[in-house]
């Protein structure tokens, strides 16, 4: 088993607050995850899934059967199948609260329906922390062996299609995954969508991996209006499946770009949606380069510390960076994303961005494993030294 990066957050996160919610596609390990959690507490766990009948009809009076385990870890999984619970666990904790006890938490999965963050988020304020179960990334996957990194790329993060025993198994996995997702779970959780539609929106996505978003393109293709294009859009960024990073802004005076990029988050998914079945076919396709973005992004984005924002620059006149990160008002690095070994250095687009957001670091992402400065102000490394040795360095 791969060992998650976050499985000690959530555990301390437990020790803090009396409900944690651990949010996540479906199939990314939530369950796994949780139950793993659940062994440490020495048969002091209750887990229930809420998609079982059974486990439901438990909750048919959930005050009664909650207040009967009130010393233990409660373990709610697809936890927007009964949202009506949440009131519930509020009283449930407020009265423990009164009694003076700490003991006993529930642990709430859900796959990232925006209804169920509005009602947990309003119902149950102050009384949860909220962390997000990503597919593996890179860091998770080091020890797997000397390729894991160009297989993480090629198959995706998602533990059942980066763990098959090939690349045509993992390959039928995602497009299985795609094809339940459309049909049953994007239904289950509230949108009425056809699922061609929503594929082929899907596909459009991933052959413009990367790029701004082009609303009347997508609605003209799909033959549907622009509030249409962006309601499915919303629906796939609430889903955790796709990320629409914003530009980056401030009182500089240039005319900004103001259209989000749009990413299909999990590269696996990318390479499935357009029919990429492994490294060689991928090598050849003219989505190599944005594919290969996306998956550093969504890494660094994951490794983020809390607080930190995150944009991209683009100016008309052609100044571009592919990553803001915003530590502070004081601390912003500018981060740009080359899949060349061989000539790294970035454009002049790139250090004219830096100038108008004054940029405290300049990186360039590269495959090689060399640090190096390519300038007095810009360094070249891989995205594992920019994990495991920069991110964190002078943070606490």
């Amino acid at each position: 088993m791969i060992e998650r990066a976050i499985k000690p957050v959530i555990g301390e996160l437990l020790t803090r607050f009396p409900a944690v919610g651990l949010l996540g596609p479906r199939q990314v390990g939530k369950t796994t995850l949780a139950l793993s959690l659940a062994d440490e507490w020495k048969g002091q766990a209750v887990y229930l899934d809420l998609e079982l009948p059974s486990d439901r009809a438990k909750l048919s009076d959930p005050q009664l059967y909650l207040g009967q385990h009130e010393d233990r870890l409660v373990i709610l999984d697809e936890i927007h199948r009964l949202p009506d619970i949440f009131q519930t666990l509020r009283s449930l904790i407020d009265k423990r609260r009164r009694k003076g006890s700490r003991s006993g938490q529930f642990l709430l999965l859900g796959s990232a329906s925006i209804d169920l963050l509005h009602q947990s988020a309003e119902t149950l304020a102050g009384r949860i922390a909220y962390e997000e179960l990503r597919p593996f990334s890179e860091s998770e996957v080091a020890g797997v062996g000397r390729e894991a990194g160009d297989q993480l790329w090629v198959r995706g993060g998602f533990p059942d299609s980066f763990l098959a025993r090939n690349d045509s198994e993992s390959f039928r996995w995602r497009s299985a995954f795609i094809q339940t997702y459309l049909e049953r779970d994007v239904p289950a959780l509230g949108p009425r969508i056809p699922a061609e539609t929503l594929r082929r929106y899907w596909q459009m996505l991933a052959h413009n991996q990367g790029q701004m978003l082009n609303a009347a393109q997508l609605a003209s293709g799909l033959g549907v209006s622009g509030h249409t294009v962006a309601r499915y859009l919303d629906i796939m960024v609430d889903l955790l499946l796709v990320r629409r990073l914003a530009p980056w802004a401030s009182n500089v005076k240039k005319r900004l770009v103001r259209t989000p990029k749009v990413f299909v988050r999990d590269s696996g998914l990318v390479h499935a949606l357009l029919g990429i079945h492994d490294q060689e076919e991928l090598l050849g396709h003219p989505v190599v380069g944005a594919s290969w973005e996306g998956m550093l992004i969504e890494n660094i984005l994951g490794a983020l510390p809390s607080g930190a924002q995150t944009f991209f620059y683009r100016t008309s006149a052609g100044a571009e960076i592919d990553l803001v990160i915003e530590f502070s008002a004081r601390d912003r690095w500018a981060i740009e994303v080359k899949r060349s070994i061989g000539n790294p250095a970035p454009s002049k687009g790139f250090y004219i961005g830096c100038e108008d957001i004054k940029a405290t670091r300049q990186i360039v992402l590269y495959p090689g494993t060399e640090k190096y400065k390519l300038d007095t102000k810009t360094e070249a490394m891989s995205l594992d030294t920019l994990l495991r040795k920069e991110l964190n360095r002078g943070r606490p």
